[in-house]
């Protein structure tokens, strides 16, 4: 099937309440741009050199989120236009991004990136250090950042079951937190090969890449 095809087919799926993001990276603009033309608006991208490359290159109205480890010295590169960054591991992170808002007078939408899985290739904050940083009241000192939900990635691994819980614990913590701090509206979680779990769990973000754009990986920006 066609990028636009494919497209259609997963959002045919999708409850109203659920975005879906285009998972660019490694993309082509030419392949950026069919799927634009397909409708989609939200497009994500892991390394900073190519989201701004990109960013200069496609349409104005295209949202773009920072889906990958983001490092503090590349926040003032995106922090003119990134929509939302997904992956905020740390509240040194958080001020950074908060100081580079504020020179562009923006306020920046993130989301807390939890470590649910088994894996320790992932990043994130366990959820009790999240809840500390909320009580904490940090927070509300960062005034051009907008703390609005999580991020989460289950295990790459086979088993359903696992995944479930993996995503169910995501879901329990962000209604907890949800319940106690206005603006927790986003939960991001599920990616081409565990998305309809997600879902089902109750993600109202999802990152598709491959299930979109194929397999095949690129090199040309």
């Amino acid at each position: 099937m066609s990028i636009k095809e494919n497209l259609q087919h997963i959002k045919a799926e999708l409850p109203k309440q659920v975005t879906l993001v285009a998972v660019s990276k490694t993309k082509p603009i030419e392949l950026i741009k069919e799927a634009y033309q397909g409708g989609q608006r939200d497009f994500g991208e892991n390394y900073i050199q190519e989201l701004e490359d990109k960013h200069k290159q496609l349409p104005a109205d295209i949202r773009w989120h920072a889906i990958g480890h983001l490092q503090s010295n590349k926040v003032k590169y995106i922090a003119p236009f990134v929509y939302l960054i997904h992956g905020v591991d740390s509240l040194k992170l958080l001020q950074e991004i908060n100081k580079q808002a504020q020179k562009n007078n923006r306020v920046i939408d993130c989301l807390l990136q939890l470590f649910i899985a088994k894996e320790e290739t992932k990043f994130g904050f366990s959820f009790e250090e999240c809840e500390s940083l909320f009580q904490s009241g940090e927070i509300e000192k960062l005034k051009n950042i907008r703390v609005v939900g999580f991020m989460g990635m289950a295990t790459n691994t086979d088993n359903e079951t696992q995944i479930r819980n993996e995503f169910r614990s995501l879901k329990n913590f962000f209604s907890h937190i949800s319940s106690l701090t206005s603006h927790i509206a986003v939960l991001s979680m599920g990616m081409s090969s565990d998305y309809k779990i997600a879902i089902e769990e109750g993600s109202t973000m999802i990152r598709i890449g491959s299930s979109i754009f194929g397999e095949r990986n690129y090199t040309k920006v």
